[in-house]
């Protein structure tokens, strides 16, 4: 017999939570805020608006179906099974936290403050949930796949991320690493730069889009779901040691950019989860390119 579907609700703490559990009270959070000419008003308001979503969202899973939620702190934590449909409740970013530890569920983006968020993940309203609910679950489902990128070490290691992927020093010092891809002759070019990032046509409406726009590239962007990534080296410093000719580049399916380091410590982490990165040593390499795996979305 064939489990009923389980729908997993995947939130966040608002900032109304997060200041409660800073300064204890709703009264001393107000004071904190006003002592800085900001009102606490508008932040509980989001707070309730985005609770009574879940709410509503809660209320639309069918009667017949399993339930359950999960915030985002705990999702390194949580076992997403096969018949699961993921609704996420929030941000465009909470989409993407959420890419990684999922294996081909089908996910629903469900915006809980319009207008205020771009909408590119969460796309629906949360009066949609039923009628979203019950289209995930059929043969026919409409769904985008959104291209991801994943970082795989010598060790094993292995890394996915919807949006995009930075490799650097784990604060503000200089990143010493060597740089190719796949089919080149030799170990790379050596380079100290602020970092690498590697980004998806997701990630194109971000922090991709910023270093894009930032360098005047003659590169294309990406399509969320086009298989192609671009790469762009951050700050690259010239010295005789370092170059500086292999700055940005692009990267079909089956093609990889290839990182060895040379400091005493980089990590490696996705869609601004520095939380759950991985860390590499001296001598370590890491492989970058288009995964597997990709995230179905419903249209």
């Amino acid at each position: 017999m064939s489990l009923a579907p389980r729908a997993v609700l995947v939130h966040r703490r608002t900032e109304y939570e997060e200041l409660l559990a800073r300064h204890g009270t709703h009264g001393q959070a107000a004071f904190f805020l006003s002592s800085r000419g900001r009102s606490i008003d508008e932040v509980a308001r989001r707070h309730e608006d985005t609770r009574q979503a879940l709410r509503e969202v809660a209320a639309a899973v069918p009667l017949t179906w399993r339930s359950t939620r999960v915030e985002r702190a705990d999702l390194d934590r949580f076992l997403f099974a096969p018949e699961d449909v993921v609704v996420v409740v929030g941000q465009d970013g909470l989409v993407a936290n959420t890419a990684k530890y999922l294996s081909g569920q089908v996910v629903v983006g469900i915006d809980t403050d319009p207008g205020r968020n771009p909408g590119v993940l969460v796309r629906h309203r949360r009066t949609e949930a039923a009628a979203l609910l019950r289209a995930a679950t059929a043969t026919a489902a409409r769904t985008d796949e959104l291209t991801m990128v994943e970082a795989v070490a010598d060790d094993t290691q292995r890394l996915l991320a919807l949006n995009e992927i930075y490799l650097g020093p784990p604060g503000h010092q200089t990143a010493r690493y060597r740089l190719g891809e796949d089919g080149d002759d030799g170990p790379g070019e050596a380079q100290a730069s602020s970092g690498v990032l590697v980004g998806t046509g997701t990630g194109a409406t971000g922090w991709l889009r910023s270093l894009w726009r930032e360098r005047g590239s003659s590169l294309a962007l990406p399509a969320p779901c086009d298989a192609r990534l671009l790469w762009f080296v951050r700050e690259a410093w010239p010295s005789p040691a370092t170059g500086t000719s292999r700055v940005a580049g692009e990267l079909g399916r089956g093609q990889g950019l290839r990182l060895t380091v040379e400091s005493d410590r980089l990590v490696v982490f996705g869609d601004g989860m520095e939380a759950d990165a991985l860390e590499l040593t001296w001598g370590q390499s890491v492989r970058l390119g288009i995964a597997e795996r990709s995230l179905r979305l419903v249209v």
